[in-house]
């Protein structure tokens, strides 16, 4: 018997709306039977339950929004809600009490006679029944009078054709923006297109002027929506001027926006547009990207002509940089966007209005995104939750309140309120403690059956507020929870699980502390078992199947079905003799079976009160037929090819076919076999046979499926083959031999079937080679190889092999050449020559005698022994460096030395050595070798390289003292080749002629590494050379191209991200300036300000924090130099702070937190950046440190250069502690901090976050413009933090 469920239940999901107050009086509280289960903890009403007019909390069902008002009429703030008893409303407009208290309807208008300007201000309505408050979101009526046109002077413009106008549309100002419309006195709009359109600020752009642009007529006409009113502008006259000239092509510019980048800010599902017009002629084409994306990943869509790069409904994924690019013939110029996303405050879960009943756990859930992230505050019947007492049981974390044990007057409506800087969203949700009086709404006496160790629910559906408690007690009148199988569910229903016949009997239900109550009767039956399950048969085809269903069931069902199934289709019985008969006991008989009685098989045994399933299977294989209809064609002498038809598979598809040949011919019939020729795929039907002479064959074919082969085809006809002498003759004939005086012919030996008849054998001929008149010798064998002694040793002989068998022999065979066996050289080269070139080496010597092989080559064996030694040509100066080094080269000798071994395939007599050392000292010998090795050394033999020119510095960099002095650093040669003399340094000033002077500076002391060149033109770079020289002349140089600093000024382009307390000010270093001390003067706009000075500011560091302002306060902020006024500019901090709710600033301070780390992480990466790009290209020395080093140079401690740090390196890159410095004293690359870098910095950090970039070691920048004193080469002093490289200044393009 079905019966209604009760509903005390989980709730999830929304609600319905709430319907009017005479539904509720038909359909007690329909407005709660919405299908989304409900929330924890409350209850919904059955239909069966009967109530009578319920109360009901007011619900709100119309609000008002913010709007302005140009007329009385405007005046109309809706406010409408539903309750019972019926709701009264009240107005609170900016904080106080507004008119009077009204019922029936709560929507506020204008009273006649009364002034406009009364109604301005900040507006929430209030409705309130005996059951609590509910209230609106405050909205703001803005009152302005009609927009009205002030009397204009006539405007005529002029210009000449080609060129670009602008005429400007300037209507009074509105709190809601007009739509511009440009018409003429005709009221017809002046026709848009890619040359003239009208742009947002409502100005007509012309791209170009042409002729027909003249008229007297251009209007603008601005269109007030909301004050339905249209406001013409005067007529603007344009005159449009032939040009005498040939009217002249110009490269793009932008008439709007301005400059090279722009930002917006706007707030999630906003409409946006980007615009970009620009002028030129022709007229050119815009075309949208983004950045940082793909566009038409966003909701972007390009309009006007692509004038506009328009967002309907703007959201996070859309946030990003844009890109605008107008080009014509002549040019093209770009405009970059930089869009933030942000987002006013909106609902992603949502209380619900619910009833509960007393003692419940009631949690209240709010949950709103936005950015910032919304604080949610709550109130109860419009009271914010601080001015209501506290209450222990009442909890408030974020947006969820929770209020343990409810009572009847915790009744109220609660609002939950998320803002945060962009505006509030808010929500009224009431909680209704509901008192009903218990009632039970299942049937009494009703009789449950049930089978042996199933389930039954005893339905008891009670239903009340406070939750009626339900009692269940059996005949023996013992409580049924007692027992472990027995559950209580909450709408009272029990279940009882594996019921035995014990459980047979009258069971009564009944709620505490009342006389209601009925009864229910329970019969227990023997359960239905199969008791042989069907199996899984595998038979063959032709045979028949039996399926086994045999079952019980309790005598007292006398219904009962017994029901088959083939892949899920029902069978249907039949007679004994036909397909399908099923046996009283359930078993089911399959006769005949096919191939397509392979399928699934289920049984199912039905009764009143159950029903139980078994399944099996049955499958029906078969081997395969076997081929037939064999035939032979396409026969040659020696190829037939075989065919065949296949069989039926019989429901096993055929895995392959196996060809076997019974060879008829040299074998006894009693011997005969069958053996397998090949093995081909299922999907083959013939099969083209290769065959030998001299024999004779029959075949036959075999199909083979999962079940196994079938019987053998009949063999096909007979196929016999001729005999014949060889077809070819062995391959790979060669001399194998190894021992001296000894030939050893061999071949690759030839397969049997390949023999052709007979008597088969290898004939084997060979005779001296290069030896006029002699005879071929040949003999026989079975098989290689062949010998012949008593050759000597190395001794060419012609070899060939050839088949032979009774027929006759194979081809003529050609001729290879083979040798006795070898020995190692005997002798080594002489004459061993050398003819030294700079690097290179020409080694000649006479080719070896008695190499007893084939030469295979010669190895030059060169060993190099050092450096030169050289003491004389040396100044007095150089003497004892040059001395020192000598003593450091004979100590590291062992470990200095070079072994190389050239090898020199063939018998050339000559080769040249490169990639020698200059100024280096060599010992070679030269051997001869074959295969069997390797003879004697030549005689050693020594020579030397000569003095070179050196390669050019390791490294150049560079410091500017002052505007008109620059100090040159650079590091000696990686490769000195030879005694370093000095250097030569060379500049000249790059001039648009290109013909300024060449000077030079010669430095003869080459422990010298740096040079101050004074008089430098500061507005000019030049190119500066370093070459070092020895006494073979000087090396390649070293170029740089490079400037000097200038002297530093203070800001005039700074940009201002206002704050509660203070100015975040930013600005774009200059580069070539040096640091210049400034102070930024602040004067607060209120009555008894006075001007203010910051700390000193460093024009380098590019950011200041202004802070210690007052929230929403308007300031003059201005920036000197000497007596004129840099920069100024006028605004005002953000501000009052909103107040702080319960739990003060603690609750907020991670939120604080967070914000701070994440500007101070933004301006570290900010400055790390800008300190990567301004790094220029310098020499980088990491190439040739890589590269093969002099290994002389490796040992030589005191004179190693090591490997220098470039200021071109990667700035990542550290110096180890091994590596050597360039001077005892440097601190290059010491500490592991950001003075690493090439441009060093040292970065400290204020309170607040800002950071203040100085000079290393260096004290505060004195005010005026001042510039540090040059670095030292030994310990440099690096510039403040993202000042320009110096390197950057040297490298950058004039």
């Amino acid at each position: 018997m079905c019966v209604s469920q009760c509903r005390w239940m989980g709730y999830r999901g929304p609600s319905s709306p709430a319907l009017p107050l005479i539904l509720l009086l038909l359909l007690p509280l329909s407005f709660l039977s919405s299908t989304p289960p409900f929330a924890q903890g409350a209850i919904h009403i059955p239909k069966d339950y009967k109530v009578h007019n319920m109360s009901q909390p007011p619900v709100m069902t119309e609000m008002p929004t913010s709007y302005t008002a140009f007329s009385p009429e405007d005046i109309n703030l809706p406010c409408e809600a539903t309750g019972n008893p019926t709701p009264s409303f009240r107005w609170v407009k900016d904080g106080e009490v507004f008119g009077l208290e009204r019922t029936g309807s709560g929507t506020l208008r204008a009273v006649e006679g009364e002034s406009l300007d009364m109604y301005e201000g900040y507006y929430r309505c209030y409705a309130s029944n005996t059951l609590g408050t509910a209230m609106t979101e405050t909205v703001h009526v803005i009152v302005e009078p009609q927009p009205v046109l002030l009397k204009q002077q006539k405007v005529h413009k002029r210009a000449y054709e080609g060129e670009s106008m602008v005429l400007s549309c300037s209507p009074p100002e509105s709190s809601t923006p007009p739509h511009i419309h440009w018409m003429d006195k005709r009221m017809v709009h002046i026709k848009q297109n890619d040359r003239v359109m009208v742009g947002l600020n409502g100005n007509l752009y012309f791209s170009n002027l042409l002729k027909s642009d003249s008229r007297d007529d251009y209007i603008c006409n601005a269109q007030y929506s909301a004050a339905r009113t249209i406001l013409p502008d005067t007529a603007v006259t344009l005159t449009v001027v032939p040009s005498n000239d040939v009217v002249r092509e110009r490269k793009p510019h932008l008439f709007h926006p301005m400059g090279s980048r722009s930002t917006v800010n706007t707030l999630r599902g906003h409409s946006v547009t980007l615009e970009c017009i620009p002028k030129g002629l022709p007229t050119p084409k815009v075309q949208w990207k983004k950045k940082d994306g793909n566009l038409d990943e966003t909701s972007g869509v390009v309009e006007n002509h692509g004038r506009w790069l328009s967002f309907s409904s703007i959201d996070q994924n859309d946030d990003g940089e844009y890109e605008c690019t107008a080009s014509n013939t002549q040019g093209s110029v770009t405009h970059a966007f930089t869009v933030t996303v942000e987002a006013a405050p909106y609902w992603v879960k949502e209380p619900q209005n619910l009833l509960y009943a007393p003692g419940e756990t009631v949690r209240l859930d709010c949950q709103a995104e936005g950015i910032p992230t919304p604080v949610i505050t709550w109130s109860i019947n419009g009271e914010p939750l601080a001015a209501v007492d506290e209450d222990p049981r009442r909890s408030v974390s974020g947006g969820v309140l929770k209020l343990r044990d409810v009572e009847f007057d915790d009744t109220a409506v609660y609002q939950c309120e998320a803002t945060n800087k962009h505006g509030s969203v808010l929500l009224n949700t009431y909680l209704y403690v509901v008192e009903l009086p218990p009632q039970i709404l299942s049937s009494d006496g009703v009789l449950y059956k049930v089978a042996e160790g199933g389930d039954v629910k005893l339905h008891c559906e009670a239903f009340g507020s406070p939750r009626p408690h339900v009692t269940w007690e059996g005949e023996d009148m013992v409580p049924m929870l007692s027992d472990p199988r027995v559950s209580l569910l909450t709408n009272g229903t029990i279940e009882l699980s594996d019921i035995s016949h014990e459980d047979s009997g009258t069971y009564t239900c009944s709620v505490k502390h009342t006389n209601i109550s009925i009864t229910a009767h329970l019969e227990v039956y023997n359960r239905t078992v199969i008791l042989t399950n069907p199996k899984e048969v595998r038979a063959l085809r032709g045979t028949r199947a039996l399926l086994d269903c045999h079952f019980y069931k309790d005598p007292r069902l006398h219904q009962c079905q017994v029901v088959w199934r083939k892949e899920g289709q029902k069978l249907l019985e039949s007679s004994p003799d036909d397909k399908y008969t099923i046996f009283e006991n359930g078993t089911l008989k399959v006769t005949d079976l096919q191939l397509d009685d392979t399928a699934p098989y289920s049984c199912e045994v039905i009764t009143a009160l159950d029903n139980v399933k078994a399944s099996g299977s049955i499958t029906v294989v078969a081997q395969p037929d076997p081929p037939k209809d064999l035939s032979l064609s396409d026969a040659s002498d020696r190829s037939v090819t075989l065919s065949w038809i296949p069989g039926q598979s019989n429901n096993s598809p055929i895995l392959a076919f196996i060809v076997e040949f019974r060879e008829e011919q040299h074998t006894p019939e009693s011997n005969w076999r069958w053996e397998e020729w090949r093995k081909v795929p299922g999907d083959f039907n013939h099969l083209q046979l290769t065959l030998y002479p001299y024999t004779t064959y029959r075949f036959r074919v075999i199909a083979v499926n999962e079940i196994g082969c079938s019987s053998p085809s009949a063999p096909s006809d007979r196929q016999k083959t001729q005999p014949a002498a060889p077809d070819y003759n062995p391959t790979g004939v060669h001399s194998d031999s190894t021992d001296p005086k000894t030939l050893v012919i061999t071949w690759d030996e030839m397969k049997e079937y390949s023999h052709n008849g007979e008597g088969f054998q290898y004939k084997v001929w060979w005779r001296e080679a290069k030896v006029t008149g002699a005879q071929w010798n040949h003999g026989y064998i079975k098989s290689p190889p062949f010998l012949v002694n008593n050759t000597g040793t190395y001794a060419p002989f012609e070899i060939k092999v050839q088949a032979v068998n009774s027929v006759g022999q194979g081809p003529e065979p050609e001729p290879a050449t083979g040798y006795s066996g070898e020995d190692v050289p005997q002798d080594a080269p002489t004459g061993v020559q050398s003819t030294v070139m700079n690097g290179t080496v020409k080694v000649t010597w006479n080719r070896a005698e008695n190499v007893r092989g084939r030469l295979l080559g010669y190895k030059i064996h060169i060993t190099r022994l050092g450096p030169q030694v050289v003491r004389g040509r040396r100044s007095l100066g150089n003497l004892q460096h040059a001395e020192e080094r000598e003593d450091r080269l004979e100590r590291g000798k062992e470990t200095d030395r070079e072994r190389r071994v050239v090898v020199v395939h063939g018998d050339r007599t000559s080769h040249v050595v490169t990639a020698l050392r200059l100024f280096s000292r060599y010992e070679l010998s030269v051997t001869a070798f074959n295969s069997k090795g390797e003879g004697p050394h030549s005689p050693p033999h020594h020579f030397s390289t000569p003095e070179g020119a050196p390669g050019p510095p390791a490294s150049l960099r560079f410091d500017s003292p002052t505007e008109k002095s620059l100090t040159l650093y650079w590091t000696p040669p990686l490769e000195t080749n030879g005694i370093l003399l000095g250097y030569v340094v060379q500049y000249q000033q790059e001039v648009e002629s290109r013909d300024s002077p060449l000077q030079m500076e010669i430095i003869s002391d080459p422990s010298v590494t740096h040079i101050e060149l004074d008089a430098l033109d500061p507005d000019s770079h030049y190119i500066f050379k370093v070459i070092a020289r020895t006494a073979k002349g000087e090396g390649p140089p070293i170029t740089q191209r490079g400037a000097t600093m200038l002297d530093g000024v203070p800001p005039s382009n700074v940009t201002i991200i206002q704050g509660n307390t203070s100015f975040n000010l930013s600005w774009a270093p200059e580069e070539r300036y040096r640091n210049h001390g400034f102070h930024v003067l602040y004067l607060r706009k209120s009555s008894g300000g006075r001007w203010e000075m910051s700390e000193l500011v460093n024009s380098t560091q590019g950011f200041y924090s202004l802070t210690g302002l007052q929230p929403g306060t308007q300031y003059h902020l201005k920036i000197l130099h000497g007596n004129n006024t840099q920069w100024e500019s006028v605004t005002e901090t953000i501000g009052p702070e909103p107040s702080v709710i319960a739990g003060g600033f603690a609750a907020q301070g991670w939120l604080i937190g967070l914000i701070s780390a994440i500007l101070l992480l933004v301006l570290i990466l900010l400055i790390l950046c800008l300190i990567k790009r301004s790094r220029g290209g310098k020499y980088a020395v990491k190439d040739k440190e890589d590269k093969e080093v002099d290994s002389e140079a490796r040992p030589m401690k005191d004179e190693t250069f090591g490997e220098y740090r470039s200021l071109e390196s990667d700035p990542d890159e550290k110096r180890s502690d091994s590596q050597p410095s360039l001077c005892g004293e440097s601190k290059l690359g010491s500490d592991d901090s950001l003075a690493e870098y090439g441009d060093s910095v040292d970065i400290q950090f204020n309170e607040d976050g800002s950071f203040i970039g100085q000079y290393s070691g260096r004290g505060p920048v004195p005010h005026g413009n001042e510039s540090s004193g040059p670095a030292s080469p030994v310990n440099a002093i690096p510039p403040p933090p993202i000042a320009p490289s110096m390197s950057s200044i040297l490298n950058r393009p004039s």
